[in-house]
């Protein structure tokens, strides 16, 4: 399938790489791509950033069918542009489709969609210490009616964002509220999806500990309130006694990209190191006998983030960093591979070249064709049902 350009004309302003902070600003150009039952995926387009013209009786806004991903692309010192484990990410999505009832769709060409994306709006890529462009797929029902079923038209959209660090604290360590009342997932429910319940399921959580001083929230299971799961925006790490541990995907814990990537080179580097699961109460009695070492979490956003402490039935078990300690080795080799400073021996570093724009067919119109009369664009119709 070719993708069809169609360029802005109305390059939106560009932002200090300072002023960044996280999803606050967005490139000039979007893909989309429909769904029909009848067409299967079709009319792969890059076009102006704009809206997308819902309708009141979108299937989306009222049961929730959507999921979505998140990567980044990274400016390297001689002004190239390159993904980060593109591949792993496009899989991910079709997982995320799969447990969602939605169309599935060639992960190969998403990764070429993505490429031909970051390559158009290339310019948006920041190139300062700690910046990235994000980029956010989605897939969301296009059908206009009322009824719990899966839609018969979907809707794909891919927007980008120049980015800094996604915490507000920046590098400094993150102070985590252990939650005990409300959960996120259960067993058999979408924990393991990128789909917008799962984070809907977060926020008043989240909120409640903004509100005392915390960044975020650690999840427990659902069942028994003991096992520890993961931080609301990342997969959570414990070194206990010279032993890294993370507890084990099971359904109900996402599967982190860049979680894969520490467990990884853990094997690799010789690191002492377990997927199984642990309570609240062992961290607690780990931090009373002086052998919690490390808590850090891991994610796209955040990379590899510190934690200085977790807050649990109002105790504070504090955290300090040690030099040398796993989490900045980690930090400084992903980070490394990601900026091309170190080498990349797994093939996780994916080029954005100019042979990304084979998929691509640069229509003769710009992008005033697609404007309306508030200065968005409009280029997507969604589907009214029989």
């Amino acid at each position: 399938m070719k993708i069809r350009l169609t360029r802005s004309n109305q390059p939106r302003p560009s932002t200090n790489s300072s002023e960044l902070g996280f999803g606050r600003y967005f490139a000039d150009h979007m893909f989309l791509m429909d769904f029909s039952s009848e067409k299967g995926w079709h009319d792969a387009r890059i076009v102006p950033y704009g809206s997308l013209g819902l309708e009141p009786a979108n299937l989306t806004l009222h049961y929730g069918q959507s999921i979505f991903e998140g990567l980044k692309a990274y400016r390297w010192a001689d002004g190239s542009v390159k993904l980060f484990r593109p591949h792993d990410h496009a899989e991910r999505f079709v997982r995320s489709a799969r447990r969602l009832c939605m169309p599935e769709f060639d992960p190969e060409f998403i990764v070429d969609s993505w490429k031909a994306l970051v390559h158009i709006d290339r310019d948006w890529v920041p190139s300062q210490p700690g910046t990235s462009l994000y980029l956010r797929p989605t897939v969301i029902a296009a059908d206009n009616m009322l009824g719990v079923r899966p839609a018969a038209h979907y809707l794909m959209n891919v927007i980008t964002s120049p980015v800094g660090s996604y915490y507000s604290r920046g590098a400094s360590p993150t102070r985590i509220l252990v939650e005990n009342q409300y959960t996120r997932a259960s067993a058999g429910g979408l924990g393991e999806a990128k789909t917008a319940a799962n984070y809907a399921a977060s926020l008043l959580a989240a909120e409640r500990a903004k509100k005392l001083g915390f960044d975020q929230v650690l999840w427990l299971d659902a069942k028994e309130h003991r096992y520890v799961e993961e931080v609301g925006t990342m997969n959570i790490f414990f070194v206990i006694d010279g032993v890294l541990v993370t507890p084990p995907l099971g359904g109900t814990i996402l599967d982190g990209i860049t979680r894969r990537t520490v467990l990884q080179l853990a094997k690799e580097w010789g690191i002492p190191h377990e997927e199984r699961r642990l309570t609240i109460d062992e961290i607690v009695e780990a931090s009373h006998r002086g052998t919690l070492e490390e808590v850090f979490g891991s994610g796209t956003a955040a990379t590899i983030s510190p934690v200085g402490e977790l807050n649990y039935n109002d105790e504070a078990i504090t955290i300090t960093e040690k030099e040398g300690s796993l989490r900045k080795r980690f930090f400084d080799a992903i980070i490394g591979i990601c900026y091309g400073t170190q080498p990349d021996n797994h093939g996780w570093i994916e080029p954005v070249e100019d042979s990304a724009l084979d998929v691509l067919e640069e229509e003769l119109v710009d992008g005033a064709g697609f404007l309306n009369r508030s200065g968005h664009g409009e280029p997507f119709r969604a589907f009214d049902v029989p």
